[in-house]
């Protein structure tokens, strides 16, 4: 199964998360893509990439391995929902695949809740790392 993992990627720590994360999923005999990783970031890349420009060219990217992926993993630690994944979480549900969420942060935006909808398009929130082991855990 291809696991699209999305979430916020912009410092140190929020991208040492995403790797944590993908390694598990990947130990679960997953193959995953991780932005970071696969894509690449925007301040990493030179100003044109294959012809156009390295903000189009990485959203077309993040698009084409959004329609590729069989399941959807939308980060959620954060004080609030990054941007980008929240897009991406939209883009998935509206084309009919499987999102999950994963947060282990206690921070919420509406009052012990989170946006509803962000968690009405979600199947399931996975909170710990022994609960992500066993929804990917092979069958």
């Amino acid at each position: 199964m291809l696991v699209y993992i999305a979430g916020p990627l912009f410092s140190d720590g929020e991208r040492a998360f995403n790797e944590t994360v993908d390694a598990i999923v990947r130990d679960c005999g997953h193959t995953t893509y991780l932005p970071q990783r696969d894509g690449g970031r925007v301040t990493d890349l030179p100003d044109t990439v294959e012809g156009v420009g390295k903000h189009t060219y990485l959203f077309r990217l993040d698009c084409d391995n959004l329609r590729r992926c069989d399941l959807f993993l939308y980060l959620m630690d954060g004080r609030v929902p990054d941007e980008g994944a929240s897009f991406a979480l939209g883009y998935c549900y509206a084309h009919g695949t499987r999102c999950v969420g994963y947060k282990t942060d206690v921070r919420t935006v509406l009052d012990g809740t989170d946006n509803l909808m962000l968690t009405g398009a979600l199947e399931t929130i996975l909170t710990t790392p022994d609960e992500l082991r066993a929804f990917f855990a092979p069958c």
